[in-house]
């Protein structure tokens, strides 16, 4: 939702191949199918990751240098503000995991 998929939809749209990195399978995919409609582009794909948990950072990273020739652009735009206070399993404070740590792991571990 909000400027994320406007990116993604401004990048379908120029023709490119677009991973959606969601949380969220089933508003992913809503979102994928979207975007395929408006723009005609069959290569907007989804992928699960929340930037919280630096396993799926490294879940995601791992699947993108396996699957993708390569990579151009990447757009972090995860990002959580209110929330009540929280630990991750990983003992990270949630916010700053989310905003912070994860697309930072994600940056390094995608440059190569």
């Amino acid at each position: 939702a909000g400027i994320g998929k406007c990116v993604a939809l401004d990048l379908a749209r120029r023709n490119a191949r677009t991973i959606l990195a969601c949380r969220s399978r089933e508003r992913g995919q809503a979102a994928v199918e979207e975007i395929r409609a408006a723009t005609g582009n069959p290569a907007v794909l989804l992928r699960l990751l929340d930037t919280s948990s630096l396993a799926s950072v490294r879940a995601f990273a791992r699947a993108v240098l396996r699957e993708e020739k390569r990579l151009d652009v990447l757009v972090n735009n995860a990002g959580v503000t209110g929330l009540p206070f929280a630990i991750t399993p990983e003992g990270l404070e949630q916010t700053f995991a989310t905003n912070y740590l994860g697309p930072f792991l994600l940056t390094n571990l995608l440059l190569g």
